[in-house]
């Protein structure tokens, strides 16, 4: 059977073609985040729309009959995002994203005692989730408060713009702040904390279920034989589980993508969220997981990329086979502020310690070593939880530079495996649940592990102390003021 699985994520929307098992065609198309606001991160969903019409002709001009025979299509999507809708369908504004921080000082009205945020929902309030995005939008846009007849995650409106239908898998709805996670169910206390009720929600789904098939026009579009089948689909932490078959209890992943996540499947609903870990409901049923996550992994290179205005395939090879040299110095990848473990919105970061003597290659690996370190604090999060991760698999576009991968487990102490079509990981774990949506046949083996890294010793050693002073950059940077504005006058 031939299923299609489409990924709206942050940098750009992903569309696969999969046979079985067997990745026939993948289209990508880009996207631009807007920051009309320091602080802030926005997309225009009709931005999103173009994208995935883009992916689809693209798929269709190069692989026609394969496209037309797909019975089934599933959805991946950035997580978070509050995409506000009128009674009339139509988009009240642009998007707010899942590293806006602008609704910090919303997020302690949901932690009143009485509403059990934290037992309800698994998570602690951070202004990444939906839940203070909407306060933020009652306090300082009430005109567009008051007509919100819908509020939908991004995959949710790509599902709304595909078959009409508003539905939601329990993965992504575990991000909103609004789902009793334990009990796979909309919360009305939640919900009523930011003035909405659960008639302004989409449906709730498993992500293997089917939620509708694909309008007429759009069959006509793109040619399918048969409207396809729309499975609920997952996050894209959900979905790249599924993509590498991290669905069962101990199976953990790496993803080094524009943010970072470390991930590990729980049998049960494990709340932490004193360490900013998150509890969310697995797209699978009856399956939840922990998840550690840092809001500038990838992201962090491709800043310095656009920074020193070299490539980052470039910048890497750069640093190959160099050792620390006198130039080196210290990366806080804080950029967009930090989850876990900080819960710190307000966060920024920085290369500290430079010298006259640093070097680009210097800096650059202070990054990376910079990221890995942050997802040590993430390792130490889960573990003080209760999760031990023995091993992980590797996902994302920063997996694919062996670099990254040899230095991050050298970080973590873990073997970490880089895995066959890991940067397609979210398109094919859609792909994935939209073949259980049409036939119940449950594909979700592993993928080949193409190569593994294990902990160098010596490394290890260097970094273990490496990081214990790394660790007191978060306390230094946290004391410094925001540089003041220049008045325009001066």
């Amino acid at each position: 059977m031939i299923t299609l699985g489409i990924d709206l994520g942050t940098s750009g929307v992903k569309a696969l073609l999969l046979e079985d098992n067997l990745q026939i065609g993948i289209a990508t198309a880009s996207l631009d985040v807007r920051r009309p606001h320091p602080g802030w991160s926005e997309q225009d969903p009709a931005d999103w729309w173009s994208a995935t019409c883009e992916c689809l002709d693209a798929l269709k001009a190069e692989h026609p009959h394969t496209l037309a025979a797909v019975h089934a299509i599933g959805l991946s999507g950035q997580m978070h995002g509050a995409t506000l809708l009128g009674a009339d369908g139509s988009v009240l504004r642009p998007c707010i994203l899942w590293n806006d921080g602008r609704s910090e000082s919303q997020c302690a009205a949901l932690e009143a005692p009485g509403l059990k945020l934290r037992q309800r929902a698994g998570n602690t309030a951070m202004p990444g989730f939906t839940a203070p995005k909407l306060l933020w939008v009652r306090e300082h846009e009430p005109e567009v408060f008051s007509r919100i007849a819908k509020v939908l995650l991004p995959k949710a409106w790509l599902r709304y713009r595909l078959c009409g239908e508003f539905a939601e898998d329990m993965s992504d709805a575990s991000g909103t702040l609004w789902l009793d996670v334990g009990a796979r169910a909309w919360s009305a206390p939640l919900l009523g904390a930011c003035g909405l009720d659960e008639r302004q929600m989409p449906r709730l789904v498993e992500g293997v279920e089917p939620t509708g098939v694909l309008l007429p026009q759009w069959v006509s579009r793109w040619g399918f034989e048969q409207p396809p089948v729309i499975a609920g689909g997952a996050g894209d932490n959900a979905a790249g589980a599924v993509g590498v078959g991290a669905v069962a209890p101990g199976d953990a992943f790496v993803s080094l993508g524009t943010s970072g996540v470390l991930w590990a499947t729980t049998a049960g609903y494990i709340p932490a969220a004193d360490r900013a870990v998150h509890a969310f409901c697995h797209a699978i049923p009856r399956t939840w997981h922990q998840m550690g996550v840092m809001l500038s992994a990838a992201a962090s290179l491709s800043w310095w990329a656009g920074v020193s205005g070299y490539p980052e395939a470039a910048l890497l090879l750069e640093v190959e086979g160099r050792s620390h040299s006198d130039g080196a110095c210290w990366f806080a990848p804080y950029l967009t502020g930090e989850r876990t473990p900080h819960n710190d919105a307000a966060l920024r970061g920085g290369f500290l310690h430079l010298s006259a003597s640093t070097t680009r290659a210097d800096m650059t690996r202070a990054l990376l070593e910079g990221v890995a370190y942050a997802f040590r604090d993430m390792r130490d999060a889960l573990g003080s939880a209760g999760t031990v991760i023995a091993e992980a698999d590797l996902i994302g576009g920063g997996a694919r530079s062996d670099l990254w991968c040899q230095t991050m487990s050298d970080v973590l102490g873990i073997p970490l495996h880089q895995v066959a079509g890991s940067q397609h990981g979210c398109a094919l774990g859609a792909a994935r649940l939209a073949r259980v949506a049409a036939d119940g046949a449950q594909l979700f083996d592993k993928p080949p592990r193409q190569r593994s890294f294990e902990p160098r010793a010596l490394r290890a050693q260097y970094h273990d102390r490496a990081f214990n002073q790394w660790q007191q950059l978060y306390g230094r940077l946290r004391q410094l003021p925001f540089p003041s504005p220049i008045p325009e006058s001066a």
